[in-house]
């Protein structure tokens, strides 16, 4: 057996390893049975009208992923990110990669009003935010996992950890791996949660220097596939057009699958951050790679990363609350 082969099985023996250990570690709190009583339908709700509004809106299934994502990287997944601004409150909808971007809040609106009547002042916004992350997976073909609950909601925002925290499109490799090893997550977590890059859309200014100035040099990214970056350089000029939209995956860009990481090895991965994952490190390039041949190793380390991302810093107890209205504390 050749060394290669020797590493690419240890690799995936290491990734695999600890992921199994830490799916049944719910922190100590957080409980996928937290509602059976309090809220017995909460599943159902939310699951209906994600259902409902990605039928109508296809990509509103990745933007209430992303919006799991990014709650979740700033302070914990404590529903932050759901605050408009008021009072002493400047919200994170203002911050750079929440800004013109950011969305799904009125289906979060809808799915909390519902629950309210089911279930006054019982489930959390942040519990919410979780579930419709979960549903979405699922609906557009991706992996199923329990989602362990009991999170409780912030009583503020951080505009500038929503800028510094989450990672960046144009950030380097170790830049993002930083990022997510600050919220406790690993080079695994990385890899398979920015297999999420399946479904949905980026804007034309996340990518733009990769088409004409990726160095400072007057010259694109040579590790983007020129034949794409010529199609790309069609709807994203080098001035104007910045919210025009590209899919992540334009071969299966509704479909949670693992073409993402087979885009990536064609060297069409849109976002430099997408690329990265293949040019800059070893081992994250042989889990591209193993992703892209195994699905259902995808599947399960992308569930996994997802149970200990929504595990990050949670509210619990007598910390936080539970907000009547996602948008804003009780007390204001």
């Amino acid at each position: 057996m050749s060394k290669s082969m020797n590493y690419f099985i240890f690799l995936s023996l290491l990734a695999i390893i600890p992921l199994c250990i830490a799916s049944n570690n719910y922190n100590g709190y957080l409980n996928p049975q937290y509602y059976d009583n309090s809220c017995p339908h909460v599943q159902h709700i939310v699951r209906s009208v994600v259902s409902k509004t990605v039928a109508k809106d296809p990509r509103m299934a990745a933007s209430l992923l992303r919006l799991h994502f990014h709650d979740c990287f700033v302070k914990g997944c404590d529903a932050s990110l759901l605050l408009d601004n008021s009072g002493s409150i400047v919200s994170e909808k203002g911050s750079n990669p929440n800004k013109n971007s950011a969305r799904g809040f009125e289906v979060i609106d809808e799915i909390k009003a519902e629950i309210e009547r089911a279930c006054p002042h019982t489930v959390s916004c942040a519990d919410i935010l979780a579930i419709a992350a979960r549903d979405s997976t699922i609906i557009t073909g991706g992996p199923n996992w329990e989602v362990p609950l009991g999170r409780k909601d912030s009583l503020g925002a951080s505009l500038s950890g929503s800028n510094n925290e989450i990672p960046a499109p144009n950030n380097t490799f170790q830049t993002i791996l930083t990022k997510f090893k600050r919220q406790g997550l690993d080079l695994v977590d990385l890899v398979a949660l920015s297999g999420a890059h399946t479904i949905g859309n980026a804007r034309c200014t996340t990518f733009r220097q990769r088409l004409y100035n990726q160095n400072g040099n007057g010259k694109p990214d040579f590790t983007l596939n020129q034949a794409y970056a010529s199609m790309l350089r069609q709807q994203c000029p080098r001035s104007g057009g910045d919210q025009n939209l590209f899919f992540l995956d334009h071969t299966t860009p509704f479909k949670f699958d693992n073409l993402y990481y087979k885009n990536i090895l064609a060297s069409d991965g849109l976002l430099n951050s997408d690329q990265v994952l293949l040019t800059k490190n070893r081992a994250s390039m042989e889990l591209v790679k193993l992703y892209a041949e195994n699905s259902e190793i995808f599947f399960d380390h992308f569930a996994k990363s997802m149970v200990k991302m929504g595990n990050l810093f949670p509210l619990t107890g007598a910390e936080g609350e539970i907000r009547k209205n996602c948008r804003r504390v009780n007390y204001s």
